[in-house]
């Protein structure tokens, strides 16, 4: 969110964090995507923008943020958002499900790490990328010491 614009009706925000760098919105390329989708003759030249993996609306109910507004493809009113980390100073813990509160603090604990915002609707399975920015202080650490996960024990 840029200092001074308008945000847009429904949309969802982390607020200020301090250290949020390289923003890239996805908005006008989902504009894009939507009015494709509604019309009539179109042909859709990427993969269906509905057709989120089985895993991906799983975690968007079980992990994502209620984003506040309808689903723009089917009005249904469970369309959330999920907030993706990636990083080589996250260690193992890169890929995962953050929550704001997380990201948060995590800004102070790591040097530099991506954020990938993806909303997604379990009910039309709509699913798309919001933007992607980069957190973190810009000191550089290791990544944390490997911890045992379940599949390291269980296989």
């Amino acid at each position: 969110m840029t200092p001074g614009c308008p945000e847009p009706a429904g949309a969802v925000t982390l607020g200020f964090m301090r250290t949020q760098r390289q923003v890239v919105s996805h908005a006008l390329r989902r504009r894009a995507t939507l009015e494709a989708m509604r019309r009539p003759d179109a042909v859709m030249m990427e993969s269906d923008p509905c057709d989120a993996d089985p895993l991906l609306i799983r975690s968007a109910l079980h992990h994502g943020v209620p984003s506040g507004s309808a689903c723009p493809v089917c009005a249904g009113g469970r369309l959330s958002v999920l907030n993706y980390v990636f990083g080589d100073q996250l260690g193992q813990f890169s890929g995962r499900i953050k929550q704001p509160a997380e990201l948060d603090e995590m800004e102070t604990r790591f040097g530099e790490f991506t954020v990938r915002e993806v909303e997604v609707c379990p009910d039309c399975g709509w699913n798309f990328m919001l933007s992607s920015y980069t957190l973190g202080d810009g000191h550089r650490r290791r990544p944390p010491r490997h911890q045992q996960t379940v599949e390291d024990i269980y296989g």
